[in-house]
């Protein structure tokens, strides 16, 4: 009996092992839940090194929300539970695949801290008075998750970039804006606070995916019909830096403002 059971243990292991089935990975802990990770800086990506430098299924295993960029300044990237889209200078949103590599971005595991709703006719300027308002510290990191519809969306893309790479000041100049109207959809980003200037953006910086997953961009302005604002603490970050030649030798001199 023992046998005909040790048989058939063997076979369902090796027909786990046919269908792909690996281990499962180990739920993040507390701390990584409220860390945010970023891979390269800001500053790095304003003097040209658009170069991806991590991968997407790697990038994935730091959290699931986050957004950022692909190799070349390839359009804009975002994560929506635990799910990384691009979407491209026309406007189009897909699925990024895992071989996907990534110059920077910025990413965590999002837990609902704090929650408002957005009043019909908020647009962006009066989302951000109204939520900064009511931040309990403006001292640490925010993730921020925007769902509900919306009368309008702005967003943009910018197209992929050849080497040698434009400072991202003139890449920006050849962005592609589209107005979405109407929509229902989920925004993502973070808010960072002043002393991380260069490292990262401070204040809010949104990406959205439209409901369907076919659209979306870097937010530019919108105007909310019926939104919920859902806001995540978090007070720990963890920045990887490049390591290639290329970043070694980088002038940041060369670094602009990000428009």
């Amino acid at each position: 009996m023992k046998k005909i059971f040790g048989l058939f243990l063997a076979f369902a292991i090796l027909l786990s092992l046919l269908s792909g089935c690996g281990p499962v990975s180990p739920a993040p802990t507390p701390a990584q839940r409220d860390t945010l990770t970023q891979f390269s800086t800001l500053d790095t990506l304003s003097a040209g090194l658009f170069d991806g430098a991590i991968s997407a299924a790697d990038v994935l295993k730091y959290g699931d929300i986050g957004l950022g960029t692909f190799d070349g300044l390839d359009g804009e990237m975002l994560v929506v539970d635990g799910k990384m889209y691009q979407v491209t200078y026309d406007g189009v949103a897909r699925e990024a695949k895992p071989t996907q590599m990534i110059p920077y971005m910025a990413i965590t595991y999002f837990d609902d801290d704090q929650e408002q709703p957005l009043s019909a006719g908020t647009n962006m300027k009066a989302f951000i008075a109204k939520v900064e308002a009511k931040l309990p510290t403006k001292n640490i990191f925010y993730a921020v998750r925007i769902d509900g519809t919306f009368q309008k969306v702005q967003t943009r893309a910018a197209p992929k970039q050849s080497k040698p790479y434009p400072p991202l000041a003139e890449a920006l100049k050849q962005q592609v804006v589209f107005n979405l109207t109407n929509v229902e959809g989920t925004m993502v980003g973070f808010w960072c606070p002043a002393y991380v200037k260069g490292i990262n953006s401070p204040g809010f910086h949104l990406h959205f995916l439209t409901k369907d997953g076919k659209a979306g961009g870097h937010v530019l302005d919108f105007t909310a019909q019926a939104a919920t604002v859902k806001l995540d603490l978090t007070g720990d970050f963890n920045l990887i830096l490049p390591s290639s030649p290329t970043f070694y030798q980088l002038s940041f001199a060369t670094a602009t403002p990000t428009p």
